[in-house]
């Protein structure tokens, strides 16, 4: 409990995989409040589902791929700005994983919302950043360039 606030908190668990397929990064193009925004194929962690389900679902779900996790990337904690209307504020912990593309299906019907999945290169994702959901798409990305990577041991899911 937050005592701070007087009620219970928790974050937004969510999950990212950074896909790279001859130098191009797997992007969705999404619709958010109106605007069309760049990122990396996420969403939420629902229940009983481990943090790598989550990432290979989301990714389905959002492109047509199916992936297969090669590392863990990292943790990211970030506090969504709150917007003159007053929405926003969200906090988000997001887990992202490097994966592989395995096989895809051009006839999946794609989440809604994603209005097409495309593949980019890294210059061309960084020089769109006015147009990422959030800081978390750069930075996944940017340590991913960097070459951080954890094995996928280094997550458990305990039944």
């Amino acid at each position: 409990m937050s005592y701070r606030e007087g009620r219970f908190w928790q974050p937004d668990v969510t999950v990212a995989t950074v896909v790279v397929r001859d130098g191009r990064l797997l992007c969705v193009e999404e619709r958010v409040d109106g605007r069309l925004v760049l990122n990396q194929p996420a969403g939420h962690l629902e229940p009983d589902e481990s943090l790598i389900e989550a990432a290979m679902r989301e990714t389905r779900e959002e492109t047509g791929w199916d992936v297969r996790p090669t590392a863990f990337i990292g943790a990211y904690q970030w506090k969504a700005p709150l917007r003159p209307d007053g929405a926003g504020g969200r906090h988000y912990l997001r887990f992202a994983f490097a994966a592989e593309p395995v096989k895809h299906d051009p006839e999946r019907r794609l989440d809604e919302g994603i209005v097409r999945a495309i593949w980019m290169t890294p210059e061309e994702l960084s020089d769109a950043r006015e147009r990422h959901r959030s800081p978390l798409v750069w930075q996944a990305v940017a340590d991913h360039l960097a070459g951080r990577r954890s094995p996928l041991s280094l997550l458990q899911h305990l039944p």
